[in-house]
């Protein structure tokens, strides 16, 4: 009479324990950078704000004229130019450490030293206002992976 095999053998189980082992390899690296990039887009949104503001600004035609560049923006916030209103610098958070605007527009996001981040910034520049009085941002950041 034939015995019937019952189980796996050793060799078998070695091998779903390798495959596991090299899914695991490239999935938790992954895993890490998605996490850093979502923990990163906190730091991003909380300049929002200042964006909208720098935004209302040119349509305002206080802080440049179409097809000009970005000017008169405040340093220092809150304030006003002509008709236009800016709000306080967003406050610290979690992830989000501070911000700086320059005169011309340009916002400097900076995240945290620590939780997995070591200072890194996201910079939005206004590249171009166009006749409709929109501007076209270009947004940097320091560790590209995450922009």
């Amino acid at each position: 009479m034939r015995k019937v095999q019952q189980g796996f053998t050793l060799i078998e189980l070695m091998i779903v324990v390798a495959i596991i082992g090299i899914l695991a390899a490239i999935a938790i690296p992954a895993y890490q950078n998605y996490t850093m990039k979502a923990k990163f887009t906190e730091v991003r949104e909380a300049v929002t704000p200042m964006k909208l503001a720098v935004e209302l600004c040119v349509q305002n035609g206080d802080c440049g004229a179409a097809g000009a560049a970005v000017s008169a923006v405040p340093t220092a916030w809150p304030a006003t130019v002509g008709g236009t209103n800016f709000p306080a610098m967003p406050t610290a958070s979690q992830y989000f450490a501070s911000a700086s605007v320059t005169a011309a527009g340009v916002i400097t996001a900076t995240a945290v030293k620590g939780l997995g981040f070591n200072g890194e910034t996201v910079t939005m520049t206004p590249s171009a206002i166009a006749a409709d009085g929109k501007i076209t941002w270009t947004v940097a950041c320091s560790n590209a992976a995450w922009c």
